[in-house]
């Protein structure tokens, strides 16, 4: 597939502003602590305690083998900006090293609670951004292309044995708050790949077909697609009203359609993510 300069430009720009801010939030909240992080980041992290080295370092070069399976094995834009991703991230984690001096929290659920966050955001951007930050991300999804293993339970599998050697070296204590943070990266995540702002999808089955289209178009501002089925009970043809709706709009897409024809039946569908005209438009 060729490469669209300017959508991978902006790719770039976009993966290193994340990275500058999963590195400002390991050094602010992370560090200072001893706590861990998943993958490659947290074997860096274990090492930097043990031997004083900056895990910036450490994750250029435990990612430099990676790098050489992800060229060979992945797509090439992938490893292209998950190089940049790594390189900027181990960069940043160095240029920012000291900024815990200028904001220190000494609550440790609290430095879980916000350095989780602030991870899970940066890597929900670069995940959307078709990138990673190296690392347990490659291995992942190369295990995934060979045998058809799920990424999660991947990760999950690498981060326990990680946890487990920190409980090691730092306690149990340590290790018990990482699990708090590392949750709290996954779920912010899920939240930025899947966005804050919940659509719902409307399935409408009704004889005022036209009416509920207008009403929609007009009150809502969404369009709608006409869809034909069979009863399987009546055996007559049915008229199916599609649509999406955000979530404030529900309670008013359920008053124009009880308004129009009390006895239709919607079925109202979460879904996780819309591109297309009136939404959300692919990066």
């Amino acid at each position: 597939m060729k490469l669209n300069p300017l959508i991978t430009l902006k790719r770039i720009v976009i993966i290193l502003a994340a990275s500058l801010i999963s590195s400002i939030g390991i050094n602010m909240f992370i560090i200072p602590h001893k706590l861990l992080s998943g993958g490659v980041s947290g074997i860096s992290l274990i090492l930097q305690y043990l031997t004083g080295i900056h895990a910036g370092l450490f994750i250029i070069l435990i990612n430099i083998p990676l790098f050489i399976l992800s060229i060979r094995e992945l797509d090439k834009e992938f490893t292209m900006l998950t190089i940049i991703g790594t390189a900027a991230q181990s960069l940043f984690l160095i240029l920012t090293k000291d900024v815990s001096q200028f904001f220190y929290s000494e609550d440790l659920l609290l430095s879980c609670i916000y350095g989780g966050t602030l991870n899970g955001l940066s890597l929900g951007i670069i995940f959307s951004n078709y990138g990673s930050l190296g690392g347990t991300d490659i291995i992942s999804m190369i295990l995934r292309r060979r045998y058809s293993l799920e990424i999660g339970k991947i990760s999950f599998g690498i981060n326990i044995v990680i946890v487990a050697i920190g409980a090691i070296f730092f306690g149990i204590e340590r290790a018990l708050y990482t699990l708090v943070s590392m949750f709290l990266v996954s779920a912010v995540i899920d939240k930025v790949i899947n966005g804050f702002d919940r659509k719902k999808m409307l399935l409408i089955v009704t004889d005022k077909e036209t009416e509920i289209i207008d009403k929609i178009h007009q009150d809502l501002k969404r369009s709608s697609t006409l869809l034909y089925g069979l009863g399987t009970y009546s055996k007559k043809q049915k008229k199916l009203v599609y649509s999406v709706v955000s979530l404030s709009q529900v309670p008013k897409a359920k008053r124009i359609v009880e308004a129009a024809d009390p006895y239709a039946f919607m079925s109202i569908i979460d879904t996780s993510e819309i591109q297309g005209k009136g939404f959300k438009k692919s990066i």
